[in-house]
């Protein structure tokens, strides 16, 4: 049996604040990711820069598999 599924008002005011915050890290994370391969040079990242552009818009996963595995250090 499938559960329905809440509208945003019928979250409490906490879950609403953990859903809030977790979005805002994911777009922090996101633009941190992509400003980083922006400015980098393509000899310092391991791959393509339009790869890892692409793979940071995948939620928190692509970027911070970037941060750990993208960057030459």
């Amino acid at each position: 049996m499938m559960k329905k599924r809440k509208r945003w008002s019928e979250l409490t005011p906490l879950q609403q604040s953990g859903i809030m915050i977790l979005t805002i890290l994911q777009i922090l994370l996101l633009i941190a990711a992509l400003w980083d391969i922006h400015l980098r040079p393509a000899d310092q990242i391991n791959g393509s820069k339009t790869g890892w552009t692409l793979l940071s818009f995948v939620n928190f996963i692509g970027p911070l598999a970037y941060f750990a595995f993208g960057r030459n250090r």
